[in-house]
């Protein structure tokens, strides 16, 4: 009975230590499990703070690199230079490049970053604001010139009108003051001119005899001779006259004789059958005018015609049988 009670008694001493050791490991298990759960708890934390910081710090970037975008265009509409503002905007998105790969996140640096930036923005936005400044300035200096441009041309076309005008009756009173000037000498001219009168044509024949009467024989015409008289003429100059002689057929054809050409008078270039130089006597002056020898004459009337310092001076007639 004792060895049995003695055994009962070994085993209970076994079985409470193997429970006390059992509970020991129990307790040191509960411990480990709670010492890894507190770490896990404060790893989900740390995690945690790093997404929101990274998810801060990308939205300060995209808002920093849209404030860029609109001054980019605000400077290039406002006529100033964004070489600054596109090398800035590189380095941002190089910098937003590197966030999402950054395993070495640090929140100081890219806040850093970020003042850098902000500053960089206002700076920009006082260099905008005296670019606004200098163009209100230049607009209005525009509108001024533009004004004053304006005011010019509406000058100078006032003074061009006013020059037109006084052109225009400068040159109409140039031309009335010539067409009377030319009127008036037209009329000394003609004061001035030589006149023929008691134009008689004769005959003159080979051998040099000469038939008056104004009708001839062709056969007995080898020259002609037109004679004269000039009257005197108080305001005629005393030179020497050419005389052109104009011998005119039945059908107004001018007949050539040796020493023809072409003559001015009355405003148009005629033809001359011959012509001689005479000198002015001023005192009702006999004149004879021989014509060349070797131009036919057919049957009909010829009319005569002299010329003299552009005008008609005379006129006469004869016949051929």
């Amino acid at each position: 009975m004792e060895t049995t009670d003695s055994r009962t008694n070994n085993n209970q001493g076994t079985l409470k230590v193997a429970i006390g050791i059992l509970v020991g490991i129990l307790a040191l298990l509960g411990y480990l499990f709670m010492g890894a759960r507190n770490e896990t708890l404060e790893l989900q934390k740390s995690l945690t703070s790093k997404v929101e910081q990274l998810s801060t710090t990308q939205i300060k970037l995209d808002s920093i690199s849209k404030s860029l975008d609109q001054k980019i265009v605000e400077v290039q509409s406002l006529g100033g230079s964004i070489v600054e503002l596109e090398a800035m905007k590189v380095q941002l998105e190089n910098d937003k490049k590197k966030l999402k790969s950054d395993f070495s996140f640090s929140m100081n640096k890219y806040e850093n970053k970020i003042k850098d930036y902000e500053t960089f923005l206002v700076a920009k936005d006082d260099d905008i604001r005296k670019l606004k400044e200098e163009n209100g300035v230049l607009v209005a200096r525009t509108e001024t010139l533009e004004t004053e441009k304006q005011q010019v041309v509406f000058e100078n076309t006032s003074l061009k009108t006013e020059k037109e005008a006084l052109s225009t009756t400068l040159t109409q009173t140039v031309e009335d003051f010539t067409s009377k000037n030319n009127d008036l000498q037209r009329k000394v001219s003609l004061a001035s001119a030589m006149k023929a009168v008691n134009v008689q044509v004769a005959a003159l024949s080979s051998k040099g005899k000469e038939r008056e009467g104004g009708a001839y024989k062709a056969s007995r015409i080898d020259q002609l001779k037109v004679s004269f008289i000039m009257p005197n003429n108080p305001i005629a100059a005393q030179n020497n006259k050419d005389i052109y002689v104009r011998v005119l057929d039945a059908n107004g054809a001018v007949l050539e004789n040796g020493n023809g050409g072409i003559v001015q008078a009355d405003g148009k270039e005629i033809g001359y059958s011959f012509k001689q130089s005479v000198p002015f006597e001023n005192n009702d002056q006999k004149v004879d005018i021989v014509s060349g020898k070797g131009t036919s004459y057919s049957k009909g009337k010829y009319n005569v015609e002299l010329y003299s310092e552009g005008f008609k001076i005379g006129n006469g007639a004869f016949e051929v049988k």
